[in-house]
C-alpha cells in the first residue's frame, strides 16, 4: 500500500544586501519560514517560525524596513538544521508536493544546505505555482502572489510579506486554480434540452 499523499505550502523570507544587487560573496539566507500542511485539499496542520541566519547573522536596515523583521527575533529564532529536519520529518511518511509562489524558496533551501553541508534529501514533487497560474490564465508576465489573489476577487491571507500568511494565501490560490482546472476538464454533460429547441419540438404538436 502505498504513502497517503500531501501538500507542504511553503514561504521563506529571505535577507537582503544594503543595496540592490548582488554585493560579492553575499547570498540569501532565510530567516522566516511559513508551512501549511494540507491533506485531501484541506488544512491539518500549520508551522511558522524565524530562522537565524549563519553567514550574515545581522540584517541590514533595507531588509529589516522591507520585510518588518527586527534583529532580535531572527538572534531567537530556530537554526536551519532545525528547519532541515522539521522539513524533513514533514515529509517522511508521506507522499509529498511542495508547492511555492515563485521558484526562488527551494533554490534558497537548497543552497543555504549545501553553504552549511546540511543533507538536501527532499526527493518529492515541486511544483511553481506562480509558473501553472500564467500558464492557465495565458498571462505574458508572472503575477506577484497577492495580485493574483486578488484577481480572484478575495484577499491575501494577513499581512503580505510574512511567511506563513503567504503560505496561506498560496494554499487559497492553489485551491482556486484547481477548481477552474476541474472545471475545465470536466464540462458539464449537455441535456437533450441543449441539443434541441424544445420550443419549436412544443408548437409543431400545439
Amino acid at each position: 500500500m502505498g504513502k497517503e499523499s500531501q501538500h507542504l505550502f511553503i514561504d521563506f523570507e529571505f535577507t537582503m544586501p544594503e543595496q540592490k544587487g548582488r554585493p560579492k560573496g553575499f547570498f540569501p539566507e532565510i530567516i522566516e519560514v511559513g508551512i501549511v500542511v494540507a491533506r485531501n485539499y484541506k488544512v491539518i496542520d500549520t508551522f511558522s517560525s524565524y530562522v537565524r541566519p549563519q553567514h550574515f547573522p545581522t540584517l541590514t536596515n533595507r531588509c529589516k524596513t522591507f520585510l518588518s523583521i527586527e534583529q532580535q527575533s531572527v538572534d531567537s529564532g530556530i537554526t536551519l538544521q532545525e528547519l532541515a529536519d522539521l522539513f524533513k520529518n514533514h515529509c517522511k511518511n508521506y507522499e509529498t508536493t511542495v508547492v511555492t509562489w515563485g521558484n526562488m524558496d527551494m533554490k534558497v533551501l537548497r543552497q543555504n544546505c549545501q553553504k552549511a553541508r546540511i543533507p538536501f534529501t527532499f526527493k518529492g514533487e515541486q511544483v511553481d505555482l506562480s509558473m501553472e497560474y500564467k500558464k492557465f490564465f495565458g498571462d505574458r508576465n508572472q503575477t506577484g502572489l497577492w495580485k493574483a489573489v486578488e484577481a480572484y476577487g478575495k484577499k491575501g491571507t494577513g499581512t503580505h510579506h510574512r511567511a506563513l500568511d503567504d503560505a496561506m494565501t498560496t494554499y487559497n490560490i492553489f485551491k482556486l486554480v484547481e477548481k477552474d482546472k476541474s472545471y475545465l476538464s470536466s464540462p458539464a454533460k449537455t441535456t437533450i434540452g441543449d441539443r434541441i429547441d424544445l420550443s419549436k419540438v412544443l408548437n409543431k404538436f400545439a
